[in-house]
């Protein structure tokens, strides 16, 4: 039987940023470390919920020997696109710059998303030095960077402008109204898709990924997942993909006790620790 950590639970402050504090809920496993450290970005179409909506995430992955912390960002109304970026790539920083303190292994920090989180989570895997991403200074930072040795993504918008286009013809205003909160224009949905810099051929960071994603998720579309898989395999990245029949978007919040939602989040900490094993 794999081993359960108890832990300790608190929160802090990773930051500033226009007078705004950031905060993140850290999850810590009680034992002997250094332990892996993971980033989670919540999802919430780049415009709602905070650091504590995965919790149901948070807490199996921490158990088994993960410190999680799990992040508050800039959202609209607040900021749009790039904002959240830069708070995500301090947050990274913070958690490598503070590993000694917090039982992290700082060469065993990777990023984890859900929805337009899993987006910004690759997005942010992909583009760690982007000066845009790096704006905010880091006091004692130590020289780190924000680069990741793993993502893991629960159902990403993994190309914003391809499912803008799709919520607009079918008509789904709420989503509509989301990527015109957050994005500044279509130039930008476009400019910070995971699946089109691929495509475009941009120089980007590659490392190791999950991907998580039922095949009833009308939120997505039928093929962005597994496009964006292809692409990134094509593209030299590995990947490990994961389906699961008859699932719908964010499933694992919508019953986490259920059967399907614990082997996610089983694939979740395998991943993890097989990345940092």
């Amino acid at each position: 039987m794999a081993k359960r950590y108890g832990l300790i639970v608190e929160d802090v402050e990773y930051g500033q940023a226009d007078g705004v504090r950031l905060l993140a809920r850290l999850y810590r496993p009680q034992g002997k470390g250094p332990f892996p450290g993971v980033v989670e970005v919540h999802g919430g179409a780049w415009t709602m919920n905070d650091r504590l909506t995965n919790r149901d995430i948070h807490l199996p992955l921490a158990e088994s020997g993960v410190v999680v912390m799990a992040i508050d960002f800039r959202m609209p109304p607040l900021a749009q696109y790039p904002a959240s970026l830069a708070d995500i790539n301090l947050a990274v920083r913070w958690l490598k710059a503070n590993a000694g303190r917090l039982g992290v292994d700082a060469s065993k920090v990777g990023l984890l998303g859900t929805s337009s989180g899993g987006h910004q989570a690759m997005l942010a895997a992909m583009r760690p030095d982007d000066p845009r991403y790096t704006a905010h200074p880091l006091a004692d930072g130590g020289g780190v960077d924000a680069s990741v040795g793993y993502v893991a993504m629960c159902w990403p918008v993994a190309d914003p402008l391809g499912r803008y286009e799709m919520v607009l013809a079918n008509g789904n205003e709420r989503l509509v109204a989301a990527h015109h909160a957050y994005w500044p224009d279509k130039a930008a949905m476009d400019e910070g898709s995971p699946q089109r810099i691929l495509e475009r051929g941009e120089a980007v960071k590659l490392p190791p990924a999950l991907l998580i994603v039922g095949t009833a998720d009308d939120n997505l579309g039928p093929t962005m997942a597994a496009r964006f898989a292809e692409t990134y395999r094509a593209a030299g990245g590995r990947l490990q993909y994961e389906e699961f029949p008859g699932a719908p978007h964010a499933f694992i919040a919508k019953d986490p006790k259920a059967d399907i939602a614990r082997r996610a989040i089983r694939h979740i900490v395998d991943f993890v620790h097989g990345e940092t094993g």
